[in-house]
């Protein structure tokens, strides 16, 4: 099976349903359906217009990281990754409805293409047979070429369909005058099947500007272009497929127009944006604030102290080490070597030469330079310890 059978398998036994329990009507399945699909959708719609409110109020302080950072991505990348890690949004929330829609709409495209075989479920050599009976070329329109072969009474291809016949014969797939499984033309006599390709664009660019407005989405740069974009691209496919699915496409357009206004009620942009904002302001605000913390000097008295939350964090970061240190102190079984030994030395001088240059603020653990000291000298007494055993 190939990657659009798989996607329009399901759609089609939905299809199916509503044809043959519902309505009997190929155009108003197509119309049902896709009301059945965008109201299964509708809670997705509502996330992704909180998505959309959340990235417009955290849309300065990307701005501002981008602008101080322009000259460094990685390190703009890395600002970018602690923002979202601290204020809890994400650049993607809102890709998977329209992530969806486009898994639909080439579901749909391959239920217009083939309705014999999602819809009537007609075997796949019955078709094949038949098109060759009636001298229908191979490809997408294939299919519609069967319907209208027996919707004009070719005898060659009826015969071909065998069983099948009175299932195709059944298949209601006209509106008034307009073949819906016929694919588009343009030509006088044709007029007809360019009616729904002409409105799917016509509301494709209408909805999309509708969406943008009632949403609060600010679109930069070539974003702007977007709707104009897939309108050119549905130009093509509009005018390349079966005229069911224009109808399909004009349907969903409208209502998704329908529903932004619902989503536009239920959760307001602009007041969302808001409300994201002040909270935003409080959060930096909480981190800029200093709080009294207890800490212990290098001679190990205690005293309160005024830090903000990034030094509060490094404090506990410091006391962690401390922890560790002193739980895995004794887990040495060996004496340093005169590499590691002489890299101590180095570190120490290194740390004492910036402690004379700069008075270092005060510290929660005891002196780093004594514990290094007490260190050395301990590994000195091992070694010669062991040197002695050995003599």
């Amino acid at each position: 099976m190939s990657f659009l059978g798989f996607l329009g398998g399901p759609l089609g036994y939905v299809m199916e349903f509503i044809y043959k329990f519902l309505v009997s009507d190929y155009g108003l399945s197509l119309v049902l359906f896709t009301i059945v699909l965008r109201v299964l959708m509708f809670p997705l719609r509502i996330k992704q217009q909180k998505s959309t409110a959340r990235m417009s109020a955290y849309q300065p302080m990307i701005l501002e990281i981008q602008k101080k950072y322009a000259k460094d991505k990685n390190k703009q990348q890395e600002e970018l990754m602690k923002l979202q890690e601290e204020y809890g949004y994400s650049p993607t929330a809102g890709c998977l409805p329209m992530l969806l829609n486009f898994v639909v709409i080439f579901g749909i495209i391959e239920v217009v293409y083939r309705p014999l075989t999602y819809i009537l479920h007609i075997p796949a050599e019955v078709i094949t047979a038949a098109a060759d009976a009636g001298s229908i070329a191979a490809g997408y329109a294939q299919q519609s070429g069967i319907i209208s072969a027996v919707v004009t009474g070719n005898s060659a291809v009826m015969s071909a369909l065998g069983d099948s016949l009175s299932a195709v014969q059944g298949f209601n797939v006209f509106w008034g005058n307009l073949n819906l499984a016929a694919m588009p033309t343009i030509s006088l006599a044709g007029w007809m099947t360019l009616i729904f390709p002409v409105l799917s664009v016509v509301t494709m660019v209408a909805s999309q500007i509708i969406i943008q407005k009632t949403s609060g989405q600010e679109m930069q740069g070539s974003m702007k272009w977007m709707p104009w974009l897939m309108s050119a691209m549905f130009i093509f496919v509009g005018f390349t497929v079966p005229v069911g699915f224009s109808l399909y496409y004009t349907v969903s357009n409208i209502l998704m127009v329908v529903e932004s206004l619902i989503a536009k009620k239920i959760y307001d942009p602009e007041k969302m944006k808001a409300q994201l904002a002040a909270e935003i302001e409080e959060k930096r605000k909480a981190k800029k604030a200093k709080k009294k913390v207890t800490v212990k000097t290098d001679d190990g008295a205690e005293i309160k102290k005024e830090v903000t939350e990034s030094e509060l964090a490094s404090i506990r970061l410091q006391r962690a080490r401390e922890i560790d240190a002193e739980r895995y102190a004794d887990e040495r079984t060996e004496p340093l070597t005169e590499e590691e030994r002489a890299a101590l030395e180095a570190e120490q001088g290194q740390k004492k030469k910036k402690k004379s240059g700069k008075q270092e603020p005060e510290k929660v653990s005891a002196n780093s330079e004594e514990q290094t000291e007490r260190l050395l000298a301990e590994e000195k007494a091992e070694s010669e310890k062991l040197h002695k055993d050995e003599e």
